[in-house]
């Protein structure tokens, strides 16, 4: 398929900028092979069933912005991708938590042995792998962002002066359920529950169970190929627990379905299982690309939010719902004035 299959017109008033008052305030698209519902996302309630199992991104945001300068003066601008603790480096050594692929906005390259600086703290630069730099902090990284960074809203959130990142934001980009601190970007479907909905769930006999997948600003970038299937996904960090693991197989087993929050859990699950063809526990990295004819083996349904035009995760979700059907949901969506992106309104998705 070609990148212009997954092209669609958003007129700019539809991406939302804000959150709603209350996270589940949110319009719900129902699509199931019968067709298109509108509804509120509370409904979603209504068509869960006792001995489903919702999964969630348990993911935490972290202050991944960093804004400085160089050591010849130039402004320096940071946005992490993923710290590498536990990683090898290129002569067998083990990075530390102070090590962190980053993206780096500088009116020059920086080569190896340059500095950023801070607030009054140096970050050495140690050398670059694709289009990242690895740098090095002069303590654990996420203790460095929380304490010199900011929170990294999405580039099509464009807010000035009063409408900048505000404390609203650092509560409602972030899930309630939020426990893992890594991520660059909130697994944005899970923005949707509150404790009570998912306390309601849990009511009408819904099992739920969380996994890890930290989002990288990867996710951000555009597909620079015509044909899809070339696209090299960037890279992603997962971990799935055994009590996870216990809780789909049983589900299965049961009849239930496997109710992903979130286009994260889906690649989360269906990276674990590429090999086994179930999932099982541990953890890695993913650089799986979901598009139109990947076989899924875990997922049943999808609550996910609205995509980007010519993104990968709009060919995700392409993939789950049939291609037809979704370009043709999101007609609809724009049409009756949904709310597009991460502060939008959401869908579920029965397949």
């Amino acid at each position: 398929m070609f990148l212009s299959d997954f092209d669609y017109e958003l007129p700019e008033n539809l991406i939302a900028q804000v959150p709603l008052p209350n996270r589940t305030d949110s319009r719900l698209l129902h699509l199931t092979p019968k067709g298109i519902d509108h509804e509120q996302f509370p409904d979603l309630l209504k068509h869960l069933r006792a001995g489903d199992l919702l999964v969630l991104n348990d993911t935490q945001v972290v202050k991944a912005r960093l804004h400085g300068e160089k050591d010849s003066g130039g402004l320096a601008e940071v946005l992490l991708e993923r710290v590498l603790v536990d990683a090898n480096a290129k002569d067998g050594s083990t990075f530390t938590s102070h090590h962190a692929l980053c993206q780096v906005r500088v009116s020059k390259a920086l080569q190896p042995g340059r500095l950023l600086h801070f607030a009054g703290q140096k970050v050495e630069c140690v050398g670059r792998e694709g289009e990242f730099y690895l740098l090095k902090f002069p303590q654990p990284v996420f203790e460095f962002l929380e304490r010199h960074g900011e929170l990294p809203l999405p580039p099509y959130i464009d807010r000035e002066g009063d409408n900048a990142i505000s404390e609203f934001d650092e509560a409602r980009y972030q899930t309630v359920f939020a426990n893992s601190p890594g991520a660059v970007a909130a697994p944005t479907a899970g923005l949707h529950f509150s404790p009570e909905l998912l306390a309601a769930a849990k009511d009408r006999g819904v099992e739920v169970a969380y996994v890890t997948l930290h989002v990288g600003a990867g996710t951000f970038q555009p597909v620079r190929v015509n044909d899809v299937s070339e696209h090299q996904m960037h890279r992603e960090y997962y971990a799935i627990s055994d009590d996870a693991v216990a809780a789909i197989k049983q589900t299965k087993q049961k009849g239930g379905r496997v109710v992903a929050v979130g286009t994260t859990v889906i690649r989360t699950l269906e990276s674990a299982a590429q090999a086994a063809g179930r999932v099982t526990a541990g953890g890695g990295e993913t650089r799986l690309f979901i598009q139109p004819g990947f076989d899924f083996k875990v997922v049943d349904a999808l609550v996910t939010n609205f995509h980007l035009p010519k993104s990968t995760l709009l060919m995700l979700v392409c993939a789950f719902a049939g291609f037809e059907p979704m370009i043709a949901a999101y007609k609809v969506a724009v049409d009756e004035g949904y709310r597009f992106f991460s502060y939008g309104d959401a869908m579920f998705i029965e397949r």
